[in-house]
């Protein structure tokens, strides 16, 4: 195997990396949601579960980026790690939404970005139920299934859907409950899909206008943040309730300033 170092490949080989991943890792998903839950098990808390197939999906995308690309580090959910010789690192969430995929709500993804010292260099955010894969490139813009994408141009709150996440921590999620009631009357409605790495894809092509989560983790957001601002939008960390997980507040360049005022109150 021929493998090239990090300065020799280009970002689209990396892009193209993380899309056969995401897309493999989604076909393993899709088998896997098809028969019962196996290995599941609680992590942070006992509303945060884990399954084998959370695990399966992280060995596998593990294994086909570490085949290309074995000097590069790894950051991902379920443990899986390694420092990087290569000056990059790959986030992944091998299944983000790990609920709605035990329940069996056709509302999960796989989510993997490449970043360098200046963050996110590509990214890509596969729906396998959809077979919707969102991709960018830093400076270089987002597309969804290879059609360019923009965000939302709406800049009335009042008629804005925004997207929204909870923590499984339980202080965290009483103090996520005091934004709603703030939030809820001065916008068109609230969504919580259950997977941000979905969310901030349906904010890049404009099924939403703005989202909010805070306590976010670096696999919950590294692909969709990069999707987010190569297609226009705005994003801006939002301070953690509680923790040190920091989240983010993104919207469209008309919305953005709106939403964030709102949300922090």
């Amino acid at each position: 195997m021929n493998v090239r170092s990090s300065t020799e490949a280009s970002v689209e080989e990396l892009l193209d990396t993380a899309v056969d991943a995401a897309r493999r890792a989604g076909e393993l998903l899709l088998e896997r949601a098809a028969g019962p839950a196996r290995g599941v098990s609680t992590k942070s808390s006992p509303t945060d579960l884990v399954s084998d197939a959370d695990r399966d999906s992280e060995s596998l995308v593990i294994e086909l980026i570490t085949a290309n690309r074995p000097d590069d580090g790894i950051l991902s959910e379920e443990g899986g790690g390694e420092k990087s010789r290569s000056g990059l690192r790959w986030v992944i969430d091998p299944l983000d939404g790990t609920v709605n995929f035990l329940y069996g709500i056709p509302a999960w993804a796989v989510s993997i970005a490449v970043e360098d010292g200046d963050g996110a260099l590509a990214g890509a955010v596969f729906d396998p139920n959809q077979q919707d894969m969102w991709t960018a490139l830093r400076d270089r813009g987002a597309w969804l299934n290879g059609e360019q994408i923009r965000v939302s141009s709406e800049s009335d709150l009042s008629r804005a859907l925004v997207g929204t996440g909870f923590s499984y921590n339980a202080d965290a999620r009483a103090a996520q409950s005091q934004v709603v009631p703030r939030l809820l009357p001065r916008v068109r409605d609230i969504r919580r899909s259950g997977s941000a790495a979905l969310d901030l894809a349906a904010l890049a092509c404009g099924r939403l206008d703005g989202f909010y989560e805070a306590l976010m983790e670096p696999w919950d957001r590294a692909a969709g943040e990069l999707i987010i601002r190569e297609a226009g939008g705005i994003v801006s960390p939002l301070e953690a309730p509680v923790g040190s997980s920091h989240g983010l507040v993104a919207a469209g360049p008309a919305l953005h300033d709106q939403l964030r005022a709102l949300v922090v109150g």
